[in-house]
């Protein structure tokens, strides 16, 4: 249930209203580039492949959403990405351009106004590749009261360790406003909260998820029900003894 931070409930979607953006900032998956805090127990390489498990299986979440267009706001090489092959057919599934920026604020905010190109006049709703155990049906709840005729203008979903998981806006440009807040940091979510607010837009707040960053993020996670391929390459890589040749 989202628990709202606005007055009133939200109704069904507005008469004419074109249907929702979804958007994966997403990091190729190279080894010594990507989940480098899974390292170790796990070698750069064996990161590298969780890193694309999470990523396909986040892929397979937002594409299974009906009604609502797929976007992935891209960095890093894809030919030198682990899982190549797959991550090259999912990616045919969805709209895909580059991200834009020096900082990471920058970079969400660049890719939620390019997102808005893609789908003018529809809300957005933001996720990255961090939590593989996100299903079509949360999405698709999130997605939910930014269309709604009494929704608030922005939601945003919290994470365990102080960021946030998702961010959705109704008029996706807003995200301008938290394009300086202070990224990977325990009070990042607090701090966008903050921004939004400031911004003047209403938020709802999600349902707090757990993003995985380290090793013990990821037994977590996968322990917890997260996507096939995930938990298949966590177990396979992080769950054996102490001193198990990998």
């Amino acid at each position: 249930m989202i628990r709202s931070m606005i007055t009133g409930s939200p109704g069904g979607r507005r008469s004419g209203q074109p249907g929702p953006a979804l958007l994966v900032l997403a990091k190729s998956p190279v080894a010594g580039r990507a989940k480098t805090r899974l390292c170790p127990p796990a070698s750069p390489r064996e990161a590298a492949r969780i890193a694309a498990a999470a990523l396909l299986d986040t892929l397979d979440a937002v594409c299974a959403v009906p009604g609502a267009l797929p976007l992935v706001a891209w960095t890093g090489s894809l030919a030198a990405a682990e899982s190549r092959a797959e991550l090259t057919r999912a990616l045919r599934r969805v709209t895909r351009f580059d991200q834009r920026g020096d900082t990471l604020g920058e970079r969400i905010a660049a890719a939620h106004a390019d997102g808005a190109d893609h789908a003018p006049g529809s809300p957005l709703l933001q996720i990255g590749m961090d939590t593989p155990q996100v299903t079509a049906a949360n999405l698709a709840e999130a997605l939910a009261p930014l269309s709604a005729d009494a929704g608030p203008d922005a939601v945003l979903g919290p994470a365990a360790d102080g960021g946030w998981w998702a961010l959705g806006l109704r008029d996706p440009r807003a995200a301008k406003a938290i394009a300086s807040v202070p990224t990977s940091r325990p009070d990042t979510g607090e701090a966008t909260l903050r921004a939004l607010r400031a911004a003047g837009l209403s938020v709802a707040v999600l349902p707090e998820l757990r993003d995985v960053d380290t090793a013990e993020d990821a037994l977590a996670v996968a322990a917890a029900g997260a996507g096939r391929r995930f938990s298949a390459e966590v177990a396979a890589l992080l769950s054996r003894p102490a001193g198990v040749a990998r």
